[in-house]
């Protein structure tokens, strides 16, 4: 790690702006800044002072490991589980604080051995104690500045929980904005921050449009399968595949309609003139059923599109043998 990264780290872990830093070592705040974006180096005589500021050694400001393998981590994680059934949350917690100061950079190990740290506080009964909770959320904190987007989403999502378990309930949905609005558990998230607190209208109506795109994405997977089991000439599995489609159907309140059609693909796939002609028919018959969605308590919070009489009369009129 360079320098720079070294003494931003530290810095922040002990709460100290630059100008702060500046100030107790008699140099300028553009000085500490220069040093810490890599575009200067610190003065050979300030190298004590600045690791004694920080609490760390010269040797630790000059030569710190940056990364670990993913072998080195999972290993390490390993062994701190393995440590929790014969020490104490104590012994543990220093222990893992003492590799993390070893390797103040690598951010998956911090998000890893934080979330780990949690879960030994609630097995051993500290979780109520909150002498740690400084510590253990500064580590995810922390690991948000990780260059893998991977490790910010993971530590995001342990530091909601962890100041959703507090009540902390406005850093909790900040943590939020780390996740990708295409991600459905950041929606589920904010469902759960509204529920907490007082929003509960907009808590479910997420939750509302959540469930009605899952049945859009089961639907959408089952109708690939189907295509590469029709494909195959497989039309027993094929048949499985569209029962299953009119099962999601059914759960989801999609209404008869829906429940139905899955099954004209595979008569007009097979060439069954007479199955297609039998289930266009019962199509017509349940036409009106096909946004019976909108009527489902499972929705009640959501606003659909209203559906216009051209549009049904085009649909009927599409449904003739």
């Amino acid at each position: 790690m360079r320098i720079g990264e070294v003494i931003r780290t530290y810095r922040k872990q002990k709460n100290m702006t630059q100008e702060e830093m500046a100030g107790r070592l008699g140099v300028t705040a553009p000085a500490v800044n220069k040093w810490e974006m890599g575009n200067s180096m610190p003065d050979i005589m300030l190298l004590a002072p600045i690791a004694r500021l920080l609490g760390i050694t010269t040797d630790e400001l000059l030569s710190f490991r940056e990364e670990l393998t993913q072998e080195e981590i999972n290993e390490f994680i390993r062994e701190i589980d393995r440590c929790f059934k014969t020490e104490s949350f104590d012994h543990v917690f220093e222990r893992v604080k003492k590799r993390l100061e070893e390797y103040p950079s690598c951010h998956e190990l911090m998000w890893q051995a934080a979330t780990v740290l949690q879960a030994g506080r609630a097995a051993d009964g500290s979780e109520a104690d909150e002498k740690y909770d400084d510590y253990i959320s500064s580590c995810f904190s922390r690991a948000l500045e990780s260059r893998k987007e991977s490790v910010r989403v993971c530590a995001a999502d342990s530091l909601f929980s962890f100041w959703m378990r507090k009540g902390q309930y406005e850093k909790a949905e900040a943590c939020l904005a780390y996740m990708s609005d295409q991600n459905p558990e950041k929606k589920r998230k904010q469902a759960e921050v509204f529920g907490k607190t007082g929003r509960t209208e907009e808590a479910a109506r997420i939750c509302e449009q959540l469930l009605f795109s899952v049945h859009g994405s089961i639907s959408l997977v089952i109708h690939t399968m189907y295509t590469l089991a029709a494909g195959e000439g497989d039309w027993e599995r094929a048949r499985m595949l569209c029962g299953k489609q009119a099962e999601a159907a059914r759960l989801f309140d999609m209404g008869r309609y829906h429940e139905v059609c899955q099954y004209l693909r595979l008569a007009e796939d097979r060439k069954d003139e007479t199955a297609v002609a039998e289930i266009i028919k019962e199509l017509r018959e349940c036409v009106e059923t096909i946004c019976d969605y909108r009527r489902s308590p499972l929705y009640s919070h959501m606003t659909f599109k209203e559906i216009s009489g051209e549009f049904m009369e085009e649909l009927k009129k599409n449904l003739q043998v």
